[in-house]
Order: C-alpha cells, then sequence, then structure tokens
C-alpha cells in the first residue's frame, strides 16, 4: 500500500464545513408538490442520487460510497422512492417519521443521535416531526460509486407532472417552467408497474427496528484501539453497520448484512487523542458533537485542520493521522470502504508504549494483554500493528 502525504491545501481540501455546504432545491422531481418544496438538497462526497444537474458537489472523487443531506423544517416531507444500493440515515439533528412499504404503509419515528439503514429495493420516505420549528438535518450514506440513482412512487410521478415536472430515461429532471423541452413519452422514465410494486419484499416494523440503532443503544468500547490505555488517549468505538477497526474482539455491530462500507461512532473525551496510525482503506469523518482536530503525516511533516460540528471530513487511505477533541468531548460517525474488517497500523513510537502498559495486538489484530501471550503470539502480533 502506497503511503500518502498531504499537503495543508489538500488536507483544506477535504474538510467541508457547515459553511461550505451548498444546497439545491431542485434536486428532485418532488421539488415543487405542497408540503415538499421545502427541502433543500446536499452532496458533500459524490453526487449521490441528485437528478439534477445544478447540484454541486463538495468532493467529486470517487471514496466507494457517497455522503449527502437533507435539510427540511417541520412537517416537510421526502416523498416515497426506492434505490438500488444500501441507504443509511445518520440523524443528525430533529425527530424523524420515515414510511416504507408499498404505499408507505409502515412507519417509525427516529431521534438524534440515531442511524437506520433502510434496504435496498422497497420504497421509503421520511418526514421532519421534531418539536420545535427549527430546520433538521440527516445525513446519508449511499453505497458504491454510482448508485444507479432512484425509482420514485408511481404517486409521486403522476403529481410531479401537474407542475411541469418529468425525469428523462436517463433520470434527470425537465423542468418545462425553467425552459424544459419535453420530449415524446418513450423518452420519459416510466413508472414502476403495479405487478413489480406487489413483488417488492415487505417489511415489518419490527424487522426495520432491527436495521436502526439510536443514540441509547450504542455499545460504547473503551478497549477498542491499541492506545486507548495510554496518557492522554483515549478514543472508543461504537460499531453500528460491518466490521470497522475496532480492535476490540468483543466490539461486534449489530447490522452485518453487506452495504459496501462499514459506520461506527468515534468519541473522544475532551482534549484526549487517538494517536498517530494508518487505515488503507477510505474513510469519512462527519462530526455530531464537539470539535475534533485532525493532525495527518509522520512527525515533522504535519498539517493540521480544525473540524466543528457538522463538518465531512475526506481521509485517504494510506495516510497517517492522528485526532484529538477541542472544546469538550467530540462524536463523530466514521465510515470506511468495504465490507470487510478493516485493519489499522500503528506508528512504532504508540506500539512501544503500549507494550510498556502491558498492552499490544494479538496475532489477529486485536487488543491483547502482553504479560499473557507467549512470545511466538507478540512477535507475530506486534508484524501485524508494524506492517507499514
Amino acid at each position: 500500500m502506497q503511503n500518502i502525504t498531504l499537503t495543508q491545501e489538500e488536507a483544506q481540501r477535504r474538510l467541508v464545513r457547515p459553511e461550505d455546504r451548498v444546497s439545491c432545491s431542485v434536486a428532485f422531481i418532488d421539488c415543487k408538490l405542497p408540503g415538499s418544496h421545502l427541502k433543500q438538497n446536499y452532496s458533500f462526497i459524490g453526487p449521490g442520487v441528485t437528478q439534477s444537474a445544478s447540484q454541486v458537489v463538495n468532493i467529486p472523487e470517487p471514496h466507494g460510497f457517497n455522503i449527502g443531506a437533507a435539510a427540511m423544517p417541520k412537517g416537510v416531507t421526502n416523498n416515497l422512492h426506492l434505490h438500488f444500493t444500501a441507504e443509511v440515515f445518520l440523524i443528525h439533528e430533529g425527530s424523524w417519521r420515515f414510511r416504507w412499504g408499498a404505499n408507505g404503509e409502515h412507519e417509525a419515528e427516529f431521534s438524534a443521535p440515531a442511524i437506520l439503514s433502510i434496504p435496498t429495493w422497497i420504497f421509503r420516505g421520511f418526514t421532519n416531526v421534531s418539536p420545535t420549528d427549527t430546520c433538521g438535518m440527516v445525513f446519508t450514506v449511499l453505497g458504491g460509486n454510482n448508485t444507479g440513482g432512484i425509482i420514485w412512487h408511481p404517486s409521486i410521478l403522476d403529481a410531479a407532472r401537474e407542475y411541469g415536472m418529468y425525469l428523462s430515461r436517463d433520470n434527470m429532471l425537465i423542468d418545462l417552467e425553467a425552459g424544459g423541452t419535453l420530449p415524446g413519452e418513450n423518452d420519459l422514465l416510466q413508472p414502476l408497474g403495479t405487478e413489480h410494486i406487489a413483488a417488492l419484499r415487505d417489511y415489518s416494523v419490527e424487522e426495520m427496528s432491527q436495521r436502526a440503532v439510536t443514540g441509547e443503544q450504542r455499545q460504547w468500547s473503551e478497549n477498542a484501539l491499541l492506545d486507548a490505555i495510554l496518557p492522554g488517549h483515549g478514543g472508543e468505538l461504537a460499531p453500528v453497520i460491518g466490521y470497522g477497526i475496532s480492535q476490540d474482539r468483543h466490539n461486534e455491530p449489530p447490522i452485518l448484512n453487506p452495504h459496501g462500507f462499514s459506520v461506527e461512532w468515534i468519541r473522544i473525551q475532551n482534549e484526549k487523542r487517538v494517536g498517530l496510525h494508518c487505515c488503507p482503506d477510505v474513510q469519512v469523518l462527519m462530526v455530531f458533537k464537539g470539535t475534533l482536530e485532525v493532525t495527518w503525516n509522520r512527525p515533522g511533516e504535519e498539517v493540521t485542520i480544525v473540524a466543528k460540528e457538522g463538518s465531512v471530513i475526506s481521509v485517504p487511505g494510506g495516510s497517517w493521522r492522528q485526532y484529538r477533541a477541542l472544546n469538550g468531548t467530540m462524536e463523530a460517525t466514521l465510515t470506511t470502504q468495504g465490507d470487510h474488517r478493516k485493519k489499522l497500523y500503528w506508528d512504532a513510537g504508540i506500539i512501544e508504549q503500549a507494550l510498556e502498559w502491558d498492552r499490544c495486538l494479538d496475532p489477529d489484530g486485536y487488543v491483547a494483554t502482553a504479560g499473557i501471550l507467549p512470545a511466538t503470539a507478540r512477535r507475530v502480533g506486534e508484524k501485524v500493528a508494524r506492517a507499514l
């Protein structure tokens, strides 16, 4: 694996701050429907499933997944549609009512902070039902570099036509009021037939609840990272979807079906840090609470960025980095490319310090008490940790 050294300019380019967000109010065909016209769509990493050529993408380079967000005032709805690749909701603000099924007949509510994974090939929609009138935001992680777009429920396509909104066969918006030209019917995206809708799988409320992890359900591990025992360190992880970077053999994720990426929570107490390490896979951090300082590169070449709440940080695979919480406890989600269990490689200084505290990695890459391991196991574990 090639090691990557970031310049200050490149590090800054990979930070999307709240003030860097660029919304699009015409991203989808339902953007003019009453009750949905106040939606704002964002594409932070990759275009996602936007249907508008005017959508601004902050970081367009492929990550193996897309990350965006929807900002919606209380009472505003995103209407029924289906996805072909994974769609995971990271609820950052407010309370949201999700609906799913052939006609949206099932529903459940989730409030921040919560993570919900809705299966592919089922219709879904959601409404901001927060108790206050403030605009809520929900982040999304979408599987693949190319999501293939979405299919809208036939009722939404019919309603949109009354407002001069159509979809071309390549799933892009045609807005007659904005000067768009209506092609022939054969060049328009056709609605999904009733027989195909009837064939979609039905998920009960109980089944969907098993695909959600609320804030209270997070299982935090203080033993998830090799360096956590060291003075001044102390990152914690709470897995949610797939196997991420946790080095705690008991720290298992509750949602295991393949998504093309893993999602876990990371928490660092005020002024604590996660020491210098490297991951071969591309990652994205989304700061939900507090402020995160990220320092890239080996000693002598460090560059640093500061990410406040609501920021999105793209972390290239093969880059060395360390994290520190500023101004209070920091909580973020960490999305990592791939369905495999991810590996971390630690700086040699971290490995030596950990050994002084009787801590090491076993041959399977999990945190262990160094003193109880035979020399053969310790040597293999150190080799795993030092591979880079």
